[in-house]
């Protein structure tokens, strides 16, 4: 598990070097999920992973709250959510999700960053069987015992919990993901290093120098597209 943590953390390091895109991605996530629903997370559940996973990111508050605005003033953009999969160099895995008002433009765009990074585009379905859909919420102060202990007394089911650095990392179901973080809470928790619902390959593979610069080369070209949320795989990047 630990490398799975890694992943997700070199991820978020490498999208905070980046704030304005990843705010700009927020913006259009939290729009259309208050736009599919109601425009309270309350009684909007993905609306509320949404700003769960946006305040582990420290998106502004304005930023937060122009998107919700826009939803309730009745915006007319719709944007429709997409994945792909594809290959990267020596058969490594990509999952690529999307949000898009252009679907033939975003279809064109990622197969494009595929084929010029010695990647190629999949059908739906080639990849995703070799990941789990997954939530993942990290906090600090506690140690191994003690979210296992609270998490229990909670009746909440998780997949694995482990330590790394001075995080404590829970692996769990989707559908656990406020069940975690509300467990939490109650025992005094308010900060989250990370709140993920991602998709975790169920076996990493390691790449040689120069297949991992041409496989990290593919995956910045598709991550700086516009049109892309998130982006998955199933390389170790080591440390």
């Amino acid at each position: 598990m630990g490398r799975k943590w890694n992943n997700i953390k070199d991820k978020k390091a490498s999208k905070d070097a980046n704030t304005s895109r990843v705010y700009a991605k927020f913006g259009r996530e939290i729009y259309v999920a208050a736009k599919q629903g109601e425009p309270d997370p309350e009684s909007n559940q993905a609306l509320k992973v949404v700003l769960e996973r946006a305040k582990t990111y420290s998106v502004p508050k304005h930023i937060i709250e122009k998107a919700i605005e826009k939803a309730k003033g009745g915006s007319e953009e719709t944007f429709d959510e997409l994945r792909y999969e594809g290959f990267g160099p020596n058969g490594s895995m990509v999952i690529v999700d999307a949000l898009t008002n252009n679907v033939n433009r975003t279809a064109s765009d990622v197969r494009a960053a595929f084929g010029k990074n010695g990647g190629n585009m999949g059908v739906s379905g080639s990849v995703s069987y070799m990941f789990d859909a997954t939530a993942v919420i990290g906090v600090e102060g506690k140690t191994e015992e003690e979210a296992l202990e609270l998490l229990m007394e909670a009746d909440v089911d998780v997949r694995d919990i482990m330590e790394e650095e001075d995080s404590v990392i829970v692996y769990a179901e989707p559908d656990q993901f406020h069940a975690v973080q509300e467990a939490f809470k109650q025992a005094g928790v308010t900060e989250f290093t990370v709140a993920e619902l991602t998709m975790l390959a169920q076996n990493d593979v390691t790449l040689d120098g120069e297949a991992q610069a041409q496989f990290e080369k593919m995956i910045d070209a598709i991550e700086e597209l516009d049109d892309v949320q998130q982006v998955y795989h199933n390389v170790d990047l080591g440390e």
